[in-house]
């Protein structure tokens, strides 16, 4: 079918906002209660921050609900964890600055779409835009728009990284919706030699299709190919994004960004794991594309660690921006299954005992975890990036207290150099250079 588009001005990419616009960017928020009036007393230059930018966005991670009141129950597989906060934290959030979230991650489900569908309701009512979730795939995939002084904003959010059953669907006929996240199905392959993909192929011979046309083998469940690994992941591993999920979402940020001044796009992205500090090359691509779509930033979450920035086209992409909240340690209750799978029992370990022990023996333990920046991006009226402030923000990874452990504060100089420093490092494989002084990191175009 040929595509039917109707004449746009040639300047339809470009963003339309009073020079010095501004956006606040940061990671996660993974929070169990409401903190605003701690930060007030303990670090009120870090609110300031996000107060005041003409928008603060961020990855709300978690399921706002209260449980004496909660007509649902949490799924048996949850992205990880079961992450639960208190019904008061939207609102919180909204204190403290926040004006757009993104819903789209692997824990958008942890508490069935009972949870998230309470979680996007709370949010709703503090007055917060939130995207990447719905009742169906077009809901879920929609752009949301915040309208500000500045003009009106438009979020879209996508996760990758994502939990299969709470993956949302369009109704078929008489088949109703599925509610859920928007999610962008990326497959995975493991990378082998010539040789070895030749070996795996002859094991699969007894099967049908032993060498599928692409030159790929899938053998008990994985998905094998004879490939270069990225000079920048090394991971062993390449990712094919699902053709139809990548042109649907850049089809809704063109249209944000034509219905609205400025564009924001949210992508939740673990692959190619926690550990690696390189994002997937599909991931490099999706964010180009997004902008050459009319994204005026591109904002990456989900490693709970910083990953580089690049500028493309005038256009900051923030590949991971770590953890702003990250309170693993105080979420409570825990389920039963949480339990289980820990082989602990409830009646001789108390549940924060627990969670450090899960903390500690994971890829959480690492101080990476507990460090990262927020970021202030300044535009000009079109949307090209002016400069990027990127000030550095601790944890409490070390503290005296484990009940302080993912509350951020902003970083002591010494802490913030370093912190910047291994930013720097990760941002110069994209020719990206930060200028870092006094503790604060400076991205000027």
């Amino acid at each position: 079918m040929t595509p039917v588009r109707g004449t746009l001005s040639k300047t339809w990419r470009l963003a339309n906002v009073p020079e010095g616009f501004t956006l606040v960017t940061v990671g996660d928020l993974v929070l169990d209660s409401a903190l605003s009036a701690r930060l007030e007393a303990r670090s009120p230059h870090l609110l300031e921050l996000l107060r005041a930018s003409d928008v603060t966005f961020g990855n709300f991670e978690t399921t706002a609900l209260d449980l004496a009141t909660f007509d649902g129950w949490p799924e048996a597989q949850p992205g990880g964890s079961w992450f639960i906060s208190t019904p008061e934290v939207p609102t919180d959030l909204r204190r403290m600055g926040f004006d757009m979230v993104s819903r789209a991650n692997n824990h958008a489900t942890d508490w069935g779409v009972a949870g998230m569908r309470a979680t996007d309701a709370l949010l709703t009512a503090a007055g917060i835009v939130h995207a990447g979730t719905g009742n169906s795939l077009a809901a879920a995939r929609a752009a949301r728009q915040l309208t500000v002084s500045a003009g009106r904003v438009a979020l879209v959010a996508a996760a990758s990284s994502f939990q299969e059953t709470s993956r949302a669907t369009d109704p078929s006929g008489t088949v109703p919706a599925r509610p859920g996240v928007n999610a962008l199905r990326a497959e995975r392959s493991v990378i082998v030699s010539d040789e070895q993909l030749a070996v795996l192929a002859d094991i699969r011979k007894p099967s049908a299709g032993a060498l599928w046309p692409d030159g790929a083998v899938t053998l008990a469940g994985t998905r094998f190919v004879a490939a270069a690994p990225s000079d920048l992941a090394q991971s062993g591993l390449t990712y094919t994004l699902h053709t139809r999920d990548r042109d649907a979402v850049l089809r809704e940020i063109r249209q944000a960004k034509q219905t609205s001044d400025f564009t924001v796009f949210s992508l939740h992205a673990h692959e190619p794991g926690n550990g690696f500090a390189h994002p997937p090359t599909f991931m490099r691509e999706l964010a180009k594309a997004a902008i050459d779509n009319g994204a005026d930033a591109v904002v990456g979450h989900g490693p709970h660690r910083l990953r580089g920035i690049e500028i493309h086209r005038s256009r900051p992409v923030f590949y991971s921006l770590g953890n702003f909240f990250f309170m693993g340690n105080t979420q409570h209750p825990l389920t039963p299954d949480a339990w289980a799978r820990a082989a602990a029992d409830a009646q001789v370990t108390t549940e924060a005992e627990l969670l450090e022990y899960k903390r500690a023996t994971s890829a959480f333990a690492d101080r990476v975890c507990y460090e990262s920046v927020v970021a202030v991006s300044r535009f000009d009226g079109s949307g090209e990036l002016v400069t990027v402030h990127l000030h550095p923000i601790e944890l409490h990874w070390d503290g005296p207290r484990d009940a302080d452990r993912g509350i951020p504060q902003l970083a002591s100089e010494d802490a913030g150099n370093r912190i910047l420093e291994e930013l720097r490092e990760l941002s110069r494989p994209y020719g990206t250079e930060i200028q870092v002084r006094d503790g604060l990191g400076v991205i000027a175009t």
